[in-house]
């Protein structure tokens, strides 16, 4: 499972968009906007008239908890009142003029640890809900192993975490029924729940479990959620996708972004193209870019494998040294490899090592189940035809390690091809260690 982080803003808008289905018998108003200025919301109030007719809360909404802790979350005070549109729009301002440094981690109140610091760009902003902390529930779901793992608390809000012993933990199998989940969680209500909600806790924490799966969330937490009578306000949340279901669940999910994580470099035009290209394939297409003036690159077959290749560098050759971490996997065709290892090559070639050393490309994997190697390897062989004298004039040696059906086919071709092209390469099947390619490059 590939797990993809999105805005509060899209999780909000997911569940809303799909909330007759899984909470039927409750109601959830959905007004929250996303902006990235004053004028914006503004802007936004004219169609959302709500905006300028309640108290309204402000926040960033750039991937970072502990939003509160850190003094970034403007909502209701004794002195100044309520806050209105034309305050949230010029806090939303004052926060986004200027970098801020934000902790993720705190011990009590105070801050653990180093700040990140980088612009706020994007801010959420919804009507302030006046709840008392009794009202204020906790309930996440997540995958841990082979089950599906739902967490409840009646303490919900900021201080979860320092009271995680009062979270009550139920685990499923991907085999449980419905009727077997339900039961389960009605088993497993948190006792501090208090009388009046319990069974309308159990309903929504069933709906939310199911939605959780099947709207293919691979991470989903509300902290907290207000319950009041049928009335349900979600106050927090923070979600991941699985994206290797993100071609199947286009129509669900609408037009969902992955963005950069505050305080993280924005990603390169290259992994942006991957991404978009995995977003539309069954298939399993990751790139992470390292260090792109490194000498040694990979391209792997497999999530696990990519984790052993890179260890496997970095043990021999120091951290320093590689260039990207990523996979391809689960079937791609003969043009999404291509396109993956062109995207690597071109990558690979834009300069040669800085110490004259000629750079490595592994192409490595485990034994493949159902991968047609002989037809995914085509695809590598249609990029080092294309790419063939740039890789020349940089010095790049391939080493090879590949199993599973055809790969004696598909061994044999790259082979012919590296030799007709005039590229160095060495090949190995199954009978070779996974990792010992790497040895071979880098030893040599």
């Amino acid at each position: 499972m590939a797990q993809k982080a999105i805005r509060e803003f899209d999780a909000k808008s997911i569940l809303a968009k799909h909330w007759d289905k899984y909470f039927p018998n409750f109601t959830y108003a959905y007004e929250t906007v996303m902006v990235q200025n004053g004028s914006e919301l503004k802007k936004a109030a004219k169609e959302k008239t709500w905006l300028g007719e309640k108290a309204l809360v402000a926040k960033p909404d750039m991937l970072f908890g502990k939003r509160g802790k850190n003094g970034l979350v403007l909502f209701r005070d004794k002195k100044p009142g309520d806050v209105s549109l034309a305050k949230a729009a010029s806090w939303i301002d004052e926060k986004s003029s200027e970098k801020q440094s934000v902790y993720f981690s705190f011990e009590g109140d105070t801050p653990h640890g180093e700040a990140k610091v980088d612009m706020l760009t994007h801010f959420i902003v919804e009507p302030f809900t006046p709840h008392s902390q009794e009202e204020e529930y906790y309930i996440s779901a997540t995958c841990v192993g082979d089950n599906d793992v739902l967490y409840m608390s009646a303490e919900g809000g900021m201080e979860v975490e320092e009271n995680w012993d009062k979270v009550v933990e139920v685990g499923f199998p991907i085999t449980a029924t419905e009727d077997e989940i339900a039961a389960g969680i009605r088993a497993s209500i948190p006792k501090d729940v208090a009388q009046k909600d319990k069974e309308a806790f159990a309903e929504f924490a069933i709906g939310f479990f199911k939605a959780y799966r099947e709207l293919n969330f691979a991470y989903l937490e509300i902290n907290p959620f207000v319950m009041q009578g049928n009335k349900i306000e979600l106050l927090d949340m923070v979600a991941k996708l699985d994206d290797t279901a993100g071609f199947l669940m286009r129509e669900q999910w609408g037009d969902v972004e992955y963005p950069t994580s505050f305080g993280m470099e924005e990603k390169s035009p290259e992994v942006l193209a991957i991404e978009d290209a995995d977003s539309k394939s069954g298939a399993s297409l990751k790139l992470t870019i390292l260090k792109p003036e490194a000498r040694v690159w990979t391209m792997v077959a497999g999530g696990g494998a990519s984790v052993v290749y890179a260890d496997t560098i970095a043990d021999l050759a120091g951290i320093e040294d590689l260039a990207n971490y990523g996979e391809y996997s689960g079937g791609p065709t003969t043009s999404e490899t291509k396109f993956y290892a062109e995207t690597i090559l071109d990558l690979m070639t834009r300069g040669k090592d800085a110490q004259g050393r000629d750079k490595v490309l592994i192409i490595g994997g485990a034994i493949a189940n159902f991968t047609d190697v002989a037809k995914t390897f085509t695809g590598i062989i249609q990029a080092f035809e294309n790419y063939a004298d740039k890789m020349k004039a940089v010095g790049i040696k391939i080493y090879v390690r590949r199993g599973g059906p055809n790969y004696e086919k598909g061994l044999k071709d790259i082979k012919e091809a590296a030799d007709r092209l005039g590229l160095y390469i060495e090949v190995y099947g199954p009978e070779t260690h996974v990792t010992d390619i790497v040895r071979m490059a880098l030893t040599k």
